[in-house]
This record gives structure tokens, sequence and C-alpha cells, in this order.
């Protein structure tokens, strides 16, 4: 037997929960298959538990800015176990209002993997075959694991959420979001960390906020080792040894942390019977409209490896959602000037092109402006690291291509920038507005 639906949806993240939930707002029958926890990484492994770990971090860092200016504190270590409680607890608490929330809606929920048998048709781990029009894949991507001696020996960031108590010495092994935003935290709250990294950091965000953001981080404590290609970890749980490329050895740690990139869950779903185009590292090709090349198959979120974002993901799914059900045809994402951060220590964040890409495209008619200052709460209490903001404009009418930003606050203040970015921003608004004092957000207003 089939059972038949209007729409059927593989993953129960930010993009697959948001599709179902529309369409079904929309009139459709939707199943959802996912084998694991309702909200996906970025609930149960990603954004949120990352962004408590983050804020734990802040609140260290507070103590210790207090005692700077005068309050009678003496900084303590975080109750690991107490912490991880409190989070685990607020987490459940996302998942069973998702459930609560699908279950209203009429979704049926299949708590398994399905993988496609037709381009209309999938089955579940039981068997149990089911049928819909429209097949949405967005099963997410996991983390990237190297074939390289030892490699068990470390932890995955999903293993991070999992530590009961903070590692003496860490080793970070990657370059990215990962990798910088959790050297940041649990050095932070109190681990030695090493970072260490095949090329440059954040590639994606602007260059010379990066250097600055990597200057800080080794000003804090941080030992950052670039050029470094580890070829295998070595020793014992607890006191392992990484080897690089050259021959060099690193450690001993008593965690190393692999923060080596993602890859696409698509392995398993039958995607190569049906002629599903991939790219080379086996995501799933789109269109415009998020439509593969087979009819009647779209994919969002993280399995495409279009801007890895939770954000991103959740607005994909809700214009395919109008365009399949709502009777939208030409509904779609525009993946122009998304505005995102990076949870370092301090955040850095960017909207829009950055310098080396504007110049790429415009050439000789980009002008950039850069600001640096000391943020009043670190005068107060004696600390002099500087904040930088910058601007990316081009033309005689400078329209601003790029707005970039690393320092307390930065989370915060970018988003308004970047609605006026799309929205045609010129400098001349900017000098037009009247700054809120004293605030980061006034240095991008104020900028000369």
């Amino acid at each position: 037997m089939v059972r038949r639906h209007d729409l059927i949806v593989l993953g129960a993240g930010s993009a697959g929960l948001t599709v179902a939930q529309r369409a079904a707002k929309l009139g459709a029958k939707v199943a959802l298959f996912d084998p694991g926890e309702l909200g996906g990484t970025c609930v149960n492994r990603g954004c949120v538990p990352k962004k408590a770990m983050w804020f734990a971090a802040q609140w260290a860092q507070a103590q210790r800015l207090m005692a700077d200016t005068g309050f009678a504190v003496t900084p303590a270590p975080l109750d690991w176990a107490r912490f991880r409680r409190q989070r685990d607890d607020y987490i459940a608490g996302i998942r069973q209002r998702y459930a609560q929330r699908l279950d209203a809606a009429g979704i049926e929920v299949i708590p398994a993997a399905a993988h496609f048998l037709a381009a209309d048709t999938v089955a579940d781990d039981a068997g149990h075959r089911h049928a819909a029009p429209r097949v949405v894949i967005a099963t997410g991507a996991r983390p990237r694991r190297l074939d390289i001696p030892g490699f068990d020996l470390g932890m995955v960031s999903d293993d991070v959420f999992e530590l009961e108590r903070a590692p003496r010495r860490v080793a970070v092994v990657g370059g990215g979001y990962v990798a910088v935003e959790f050297a940041c935290v649990l050095h932070a709250l109190g681990c030695e960390v090493d970072l260490l990294a095949r090329e440059r950091l954040l590639t994606s965000f602007d260059e010379e906020l990066v250097e600055t953001l990597a200057a800080q981080m080794q000003a804090r404590g941080i030992r950052i080792l670039r050029g470094t290609a580890v070829a295998a970890a070595e020793g014992s749980p607890g006191a392992v040894r990484l080897r690089d490329a050259q021959g060099g050895t690193h450690g001993d740690y008593d965690a190393v942390l692999w923060a080596v990139g993602r890859v696409p869950n698509t392995d398993w779903l039958g995607l190569d019977a049906l002629g599903v185009a991939l790219d080379g590292y086996g995501h799933v090709r789109v269109d415009t409209w998020q439509d593969t090349n087979v009819p009647g198959i779209a994919a969002i979120g993280d399995v495409t490896g279009r801007h890895a974002l939770t954000p991103v993901a959740v607005a994909a799914g809700h214009a395919l959602a109008q365009r399949l059900f709502g009777g939208e045809p030409d509904a779609h994402f525009d993946y122009e000037a998304i505005p995102s951060v990076a949870f370092a220590e301090p955040p850095l964040g960017r909207a829009g092109l950055t310098e080396r890409e504007a110049r790429a495209c415009h050439g000789d008619a980009v002008r950039v402006h850069t600001g640096r200052y000391t943020p009043l709460q670190l005068m107060v209490a004696g600390h002099r690291e500087q904040s930088v903001v910058k601007l990316v404009c081009m033309g005689e009418d400078e329209r601003v291509l790029g707005i970039h930003a690393l320092g307390p606050g930065t989370d915060e203040l970018l988003q308004g920038f970047a609605v006026a970015l799309r929205m045609g921003l010129r400098r001349r608004d900017l000098k037009a507005s009247v700054a809120i004092h004293p605030t980061a957000a006034e240095e991008v207003v104020l900028l000369r």
C-alpha cells in the first residue's frame, strides 16, 4: 500500500520545518520524514546550543570586566553540569513546541529516514511507501570526518555539546565559522587553545577585519598556527598529539576538535538512480526556484551548499511553499546581500560585498571607508581593544555595497543596516541620519 500526500519533505531541520508548515497552512497534505530530533542541526547541535555557550563565554568575560571596573568580584569558572542541564532543557522545550505545531497543522511526522524509489515515491526504514507529486530534500549536512590516522581521538562539533567539563588544553583544527567560534568560546571559558588552520581564517569575511580579529584572538592568548595541514593524531584520549604534513608535532592536548567543514546528507537518498545532479561535494544542484534537474524534486537548506545559514534556509523554505501551494509561481529566495555574523570574541559581521569582492566586480570605482574606535565599556575598564567598522561603496554617489563590523554589539547592529543596504543605501543617507549616542551603531553612521 502507498500512502499519498501533496508534499513529502525529507528532513525536519530549519528548511524542512518551514516548507512543511507553510505548505500545510496553505492547505497541502504533508508528510515529514526525519530519523533525528525535530529542529535539526540548528536547534540541537548548532546555532542554539552554540549561542548559549557564547553567552556563557560573554558572562565569563563580563566577570573580568567587572573586576577591572571596580566591582568586588572574583571571576569563577562555569558549572558545566548545571549549564548543560539548563541549556538542554531549553532545547527540549523547543522540540516540544515544534511537535505541538506540527500536530496542530495536521502534518504527518514519520520519525525515520526515507529514500527515493521514484521521483514521486519514497520508502521509509520500515519499507512503508509514500507518494506525492512534490518532494523536497532538506536533509541538511553533518561534520566532515577526515580519513587520517587517529581521527577518532578527537571530536567533531556535535560532540562539544556533550562535554562535561572544560578541557585544560584544546586543539581546534580548521579556519571557518565553527573553528573560530569554538576557539574563542572555549578560551573564554578557561581552556588553553591552539587553532591550527590550513589557510587564512574566515575566508568569506572581509580580510582586513579578519586579520584584526586574529590579532585580538592572539593577544587574548589563543595560539594561531596558519599553514598547518594536520596529517594524523597520535597518543590516547586525554593526551593527543597532532602531526602536520611537514612532520611537525603539536600537543599534548586534552581534547581535539576537528572543525574541517561539513558534508551534505545525500548519500543514502538514492539520488544517483534518479539522475539528480550533485556537485563535486555531494550537494544537490538547484536552480533559482530551488528545483533540481528532476521534475517534482526540489532541495533547500544546507544540503544544497548555498549559504548554510538558518535564516537562509527558513526564507528559502517559505518562498518554495508559496510557489508550490500559494499561487505565487515566481516566488523564490534572493541570495544576494545576506548578512551573517561569526560569533567569535569579539563578533565579526558582514552584509553585502567584501572589499575584495567589490573590487573584483567594480575595480577602481570602489571607495572604502574604515573607522576604528574603543568601545566605551572597555575604556571604562581600562582596556584598549579596538572595534572596526567598514563601508565598501561604489561610484560618485557612493552606493553602499558592503557593511562590515568587528566588536561588541556587531551581531545586533548589523541587522538594520542590512535592510538599508538592500534598499539601495547611499553613504549620504548615513551622513544625514542622527546618531544614537553613545553606541557602537553610531560609528557606522558617523564614519568619515
